[in-house]
């Protein structure tokens, strides 16, 4: 038995390179349950970041009593992390919506039935489309943690329904750029890597990720090859000191901790260093690439000294990552939210694409990328385009595209919105703001916490002729502002499909009932379709779905022939076993491990997601000029010079402020703030300083700071950590769900969400928010009365760990670990042919089969 709130990562279970990652089945129930009293273990995967780990769900007398990793399943191997084992169900037992709300005459959300609610839904907007705005007042914000099949039914609803251009997700936050950067250079979404990578390489590269708090049970496998013979060396990109930095100086690898913002002038550095040291696959960029001159011409002003003067890193530290990079046989990298929510997002994120490019280092065991999600389902967003974008990855600006799905839902292709790039997220809320949009259906998210500058989202969502609809679980700070309320049901309460990062879908089953009167999102979206009467061209229903089997059965359509090929799978395939990665189709009735191992890109002109954009500004790349440069199978190589962040600190704001995650909680707390372990581990905001500006300033550990930007203020504890100095850190996941209100204060009254902080600007091409830059001042205000709440586990340890209390579960932490060297059982991925050229006979996706027995 484990403190799993002390120990993060569990019981190590060592490996050398190219064996087996062992199985270790981590499991916690709630006390009073023995495992021999429970009714039933119901199969399902990890909802609570994006790694999707396959795991059971104990159900005792018709309630969720605690969950288990699945020993069978390929991305985990019966592990989960600190969120899984607490927070992925204790929540169900605390304050959820169980009737519908809507707002009455004096303008209090009192409590109704779905008819009235759903009628007043239906009323406003029958209004609305009757107007001269039509479909364009509507507006569809999302999440990245529904089921692929209650994104699949928005995006026909809003796509061949209403006609509404106006729809994205949260993932706009925390995924948008992977997305991006995907297209730009092999011309589709869709992670090229597999989590089997980790068995096979010889050094991991983590740009902007901090992965040991992000994705647990991926570091635990990581940690695992640490730990054992041939370990990878490490490398980190990030200006915190974190556990992977820690572990970069502990396997001969490096940490480089630039400056927020400027992560594109430290990619061009390490591109140049490959280029003028001869570290580049000659044949294999010349056969499979465009783009290498004027690739070499943008780089090559940044040496290693030029490089340390934007950013700060030592040169010397630059040329040794640039060494291990360029000499290791085989290298693995991820990418996440410290480069896809900053300046230059899509250009740096992309330069780590061209990396591997230029050393060939793509499609085989050891080599892959990972352009990570931020959630559990948001690569379904993306795929379903729940998130703006057309369906299995179809590109807006290709009408054979646009017919393709024309035909399949039988409307006219006039019906679907492609006269214009998708409205995305930012721009939504701008249209609120100009009052062009005047209803705005939010689902699953929490935006009142979560998006940039909230004092203008709240006035926003204060507008008088904004209808806002809210589908939650919780009565959360956003559903405070809405016009009506829809209590929706959670994971575990409902039955659907999702896909994780490296494109693996796992079946979750429905555990329990929802309580009340909620219902899940689907049977929600459904349910407004047939009020709204939404027809296709011929006069029949659009929609006939009665339940998620038949969307899923449908979606498979809408794949087939595509990248994202489903029609191998189905709910049968999907039970008792593993999540299988896809395209699984019949050329890989097994799935498919890695992509482009055959190194044929699906960028040809008729195929292509993106025709693509100029990565400083981004302007789109036209039809003409995309099939002029004749791509034809080959991957891109992009290039952007860098440019100075949109807010540099002034003498006024002299500190660099940005944000993020903690291990113990997952986005607002919607759920993890519910789980006691949780709650006590991180019980509240903080605001972490360097040793030496914490000197500089006369603050100790645990006094009361302001930090102000030029858009707001934030106050907390501070927590005198490991940082460098001139960077102020805080996470973001703190709102005033305790005490819900309007004004974003905690429940003493003092403003504690980071996102007052931030400002609204986005990346040029993947239109992500900057969430992790800004400038800001720092004030005491107020002495400790004991240290700041921050874990002493994490990268929020403080830099003299003497002076506070560790971090400690306690007794109704404890998680049993069942250890066991065999394997994990399951089918291996088969070899299978090209992604869909002309000429290559329509497959989907080139497989490569790992090689280490885990993989089969």
């Amino acid at each position: 038995m484990v403190d799993r709130i002390a120990d993060i990562w569990g019981t190590r279970t060592p490996h050398a390179r190219d064996t087996p990652w062992p199985v270790r089945v981590d499991q916690h129930r709630d006390p009073v349950v023995r495992e021999e009293d429970v009714d039933r273990w119901v199969q399902s995967a990890c909802v609570l970041c994006s790694n999707g780990c396959g795991a059971d769900i104990a159900v005792k007398d018709g309630r969720m009593v605690g969950v288990r990793g699945r020993a069978v399943d390929v991305v985990n191997h019966g592990r989960l992390g600190p969120k899984g084992l607490y927070g992925s169900w204790q929540w169900s037992r605390t304050d959820r919506l169980t009737r519908p709300l809507v707002r009455d005459a004096e303008g209090q959300l009192v409590q109704s039935d779905w008819d009235t609610a759903m009628g007043r839904i239906v009323a406003r907007s029958k209004e609305l489309l009757a107007t001269e705005a039509g479909a364009l007042s509507h507006g569809f914000y999302t999440s990245g943690q529904l089921f692929l099949e209650e994104y699949y039914a928005l995006s026909v609803i809003g796509k061949a329904g209403l006609g509404t251009p106006h729809m994205d997700g949260n993932t706009r936050l925390c995924t948008a750029t992977a997305a991006a950067a995907l297209k730009e250079n092999f011309g589709s979404d869709g992670q090229p890597g597999s989590y089997s990578d980790i068995e096979a390489t010889d050094a991991i590269f983590l740009f902007g990720h901090n992965m040991a708090e992000t994705q647990t049970v991926l570091w635990m496998r990581i940690l695992d090859r640490i730990h054992g013979q041939d370990p990878p060396r490490i490398v980190a990109v990030d200006p915190r000191t974190t556990a992977v930095a820690e572990a970069a100086v502990a396997t001969g690898g490096v940490h480089l901790a630039p400056l927020p913002g400027t992560n594109q002038a430290v990619m061009n550095g390490l591109t140049r260093e490959l280029l003028h040291r001869g570290w580049v696959d000659a044949e294999y960029v010349a056969q499979h690439t465009l783009g290498l001159q004027e690739l070499q011409a943008t780089v090559e002003p940044y040496t290693p000294e030029h490089v340390e003067e934007i950013s700060g890193v030592p040169a010397d530290d630059l040329r040794r990552a640039a060494e291990i990079f360029g000499t290791s046989q085989r290298v693995l990298s991820t990418v996440l939210q410290g480069f896809f929510q900053s300046h230059q997002a899509t250009a740096a994120s992309g330069g780590v694409n061209n990396l591997h490019l230029l050393r060939g280092l793509i499609g085989r065991p050891g080599c892959g990328i990972l352009q990570m999600n931020g959630q559990p389902t948001a690569q379904n967003t993306r795929e379903c385009g729940a998130d703006g974008d057309l369906p299995g990855f179809r590109n807006w600006a290709n009408p054979e595209h646009v017919q393709e799905l024309a035909e399949l839902w039988n409307v006219d292709p006039l019906m679907i919105p492609h006269w214009a790039p998708p409205t995305h997220a930012m721009q939504i809320w701008r249209y609120c703001e100009q009052g062009s949009i005047k209803l705005l259906w939010i689902s699953g998210t929490n935006p009142a916490v979560s998006l940039p500058e909230l004092a203008r989202i709240r006035s926003i969502a204060q507008q008088q002729d904004l209808f806002i609809v809210v589908q939650d679980g919780f009565l959360t700070e956003t559903a405070q502002f809405a016009d009506v309320v829809l209590p929706a049901a959670l994971w575990g309460e409902k039955q659907g499909t999702f896909t994780n990062v490296n494109r693996t879908v796992h079946l979750s089953e429905k555990a329990i009932e929802p309580p009340g009167r909620a219902r899940s999102d689907l049977d929600i979206w459904l349910d407004y379709a047939h009020r709204m009467d939404f027809r296709d061209k011929d006069g029949d229903p659009l929609i006939t779905w009665t339940g998620p089997e038949e969307v899923f059965e449908a979606w498979k359509e809408c794949t087939r022939g595509r990248l994202v090929d489903y029609t191998g799978l189905s709910y049968d395939r999907l039970r008792g076993g593993s999540g299988i990665p896809w395209p699984v189709n019949d050329e890989a009735p097994e799935g498919t491990d890695r992509l482009y191992a055959d190194a044929n890109f699906p960028t040809h002109h008729d195929v292509c997601e993106s025709y693509g954009h100029d990565l400083l500004t981004g302007g789109a790349t036209s039809p003409q000029a995309y099939r002029a440069q004749r791509p034809d199978g080959r991957a891109v190589l992009k290039a952007a010079p860098y440019g100075e962040p949109p807010e540099v600190p002034p003498e006024a704001y002299p500190f660099a402020v940005t944000g993020g995650r903690t291990v113990y909680h997952f986005h607002t707390r919607a759920k993890t703030g519910r789980a006691e372990q949780l709650r006590r581990a991180a019980p509240g905001a903080w605001v972490e300083l360097s040793v030496g500006d914490a000197d500089r300033l006369g603050i100790g550990e645990g006094d009361v700071v302001l930090v102000e930007s030029p858009r707001g203020a934030m106050q907390a504890p501070a927590r005198i950590g490991r940082g460098r100095d001139g960077v102020v850190f805080a996470p973001f996941h703190y709102g005033y769900w305790d005490q819900p209100g309007t004004d974003g204060a905690s429940p003493d009254g003092s403003p504690r969400a980071a996102n007052e902080l931030t400002l609204t600007e986005w990346d040029s091409v993947s239109k992500q928010p900057l969430l992790k830059l800004g400038a800001a001042r720092v004030t005491r205000i107020a002495a400790a009365d004991g240290p700041a709440p921050a874990p002493t586990t994490t990268a929020s340890a403080p830099a003299d760990p003497a002076s506070v209390p560790a971090t400690v579960g306690g007794a109704d932490a404890a998680v049993d670990e069942q250890v066991d060297a065999a394997p994990a059982p399951h089918p291996a991925p088969e070899p299978a042919a090209s992604p869909g050229q002309p000429g290559s006979g329509g497959t989907t996706a080139s497989t490569t089969a790992s090689t280490t027995p885990t993989e089969g």
